[in-house]
């Protein structure tokens, strides 16, 4: 059994250490931060862990504490990306997203209008 409990070690170890080469090569925050998680999450298994091994459970509330960290942390990152990705200028409420390319030329407006009157239904015109 102490053999399961040594590569159980291992693989987290290695985990661990995968992610937090990903939280320092990046590239972006977002790539940060869903390392910060993981790794997060690997410590609550290690905790996890080491509760079935020792069988207690006086390390919940660590587990509990860590969770509600990758809680806020991602929280917290998703609103600073989401205020960093809005252009000077645009409320809250506004779909940025669609920019300039969503408001029609007055010239497109007309093309528009004109296909309209043409329609089909069922293979005719109406």
């Amino acid at each position: 059994m102490s053999i399961l409990y040594l590569a159980v070690g291992i693989l987290f170890t290695i985990a661990a250490l995968f992610t937090v080469y990903r939280i320092v090569r990046g590239p972006s925050i977002l790539d940060r931060m869903i390392a910060s998680d993981v790794l997060l999450t690997t410590l609550m298994l290690v905790v996890g862990a080491e509760m079935v091994y020792n069988g207690h459970t006086r390390t919940i509330p660590l587990m509990v504490v860590l969770a509600s960290t990758a809680i806020f942390a991602t929280i917290a990152v998703a609103r600073y990306v989401s205020k960093q990705d809005r252009p000077a200028g645009v409320p809250v409420g506004v779909d940025s997203s669609l920019g300039d390319s969503a408001s029609l030329t007055s010239s497109q407006e007309s093309d528009a209008d004109d296909t309209d009157d043409s329609t089909t239904h069922g293979g005719e015109r109406r």
